[in-house]
Formats: structure tokens, C-alpha cells, sequence
């Protein structure tokens, strides 16, 4: 039987090895956390100074240093990364986002549209709206292909 086991670092480790490597190019302090949960990598950054991480932990900062770590991650590995990023509580306030726009989508629907579409955005967000939908008691699918995949949401049946 062989040995399958190998010395490789994991997705976690080279993705904050790499976050480290950036952080020290930008100059900032941060402490990376790595967590598994379901099988899948989560980082966050984090600083005793917030205001250190504040240009990073912008939306769409964080989404595209979520996919170079990615992509740096799957070079390594030559496997397809799935790791989530957080800087500086940047998921939380996101998670706060998407709720006030599901809010908002589903209002349009209680004043009796037949269905509310929601802007594009990336299969981690569209899973948590997904959830947020199904606790709310609604119906919601994903639509469209590559970047304008999106969700959309209906009334229960």
C-alpha cells in the first residue's frame, strides 16, 4: 500500500503565507487566523489598529485579494482553492449588506412583484442569501452564467 500521505503545507498555510507576503509589501500590520469549517479554508485578518487594515477591507479590495490568494494557493497545489478571506471584519459587514438588500427584495415582492432579482455577486454571497431567503420563507435561485450570475428571489409556494 502507498503512502499518501505528503510534506505539502495546506490551502491555510499558503495562503497566509502569501497574505504575509503582501502585508509586508503594503507595510501593514496584521494577524492572519486560519479556520476550517465544512471543508473549506477561511482567513481573517486582523489589526489592534483597525484603521491598519481599513483600504484592504473593502468590498471589492477583499474580493480580489481573495482570488490572487487563490490563484497563488492553486500554483502551489495545482488544485482549485475555495478559501474565503476576511480582513479587518469586512465579511460581517458584508453579511450586514446582503441582509438589507434581501430586505429590500422581499418588501418589493410583499407590495406584489412577482419576483425581486438581486445584483451579481459571487457564489460565497449568493449561498448566504440563499439562507437568509430560506429562513425569511422565501424561494430564491441562482441565474445567468459567469459574472452576472445572480440570484432571484419568488414567494414560497
Amino acid at each position: 500500500m502507498a503512502d499518501t500521505t505528503t510534506d505539502t503545507p495546506d490551502e491555510g498555510e499558503l495562503a497566509a503565507d502569501y497574505l504575509e507576503e503582501l502585508l509586508d509589501i503594503a507595510d501593514l500590520d496584521g494577524d492572519i487566523e486560519i479556520e476550517v469549517k465544512n471543508q473549506r479554508t477561511y482567513l481573517s485578518i486582523s489589526s489592534e489598529d483597525s484603521d491598519d487594515l481599513q483600504p484592504l477591507s473593502k468590498a471589492d479590495v477583499v474580493q480580489a485579494l481573495q482570488e490572487l490568494t487563490r490563484l497563488a494557493v492553486q500554483q502551489e497545489t495545482g488544485e482549485f482553492s475555495r478559501l474565503i478571506l476576511d480582513i479587518a471584519g469586512s465579511r460581517e459587514k458584508r453579511e450586514g449588506e446582503l441582509e438589507e438588500i434581501v430586505s429590500a427584495a422581499i418588501a418589493r415582492i410583499e407590495d406584489g412583484a412577482s419576483q425581486a432579482a438581486l445584483p451579481p455577486m459571487s457564489s460565497y454571497e449568493r449561498k448566504l442569501v440563499h439562507d437568509m431567503v430560506s429562513e425569511k420563507g422565501y424561494q430564491s435561485e441562482s441565474q445567468g452564467e459567469g459574472a452576472d450570475r445572480h440570484t432571484v428571489i419568488t414567494a414560497a409556494s
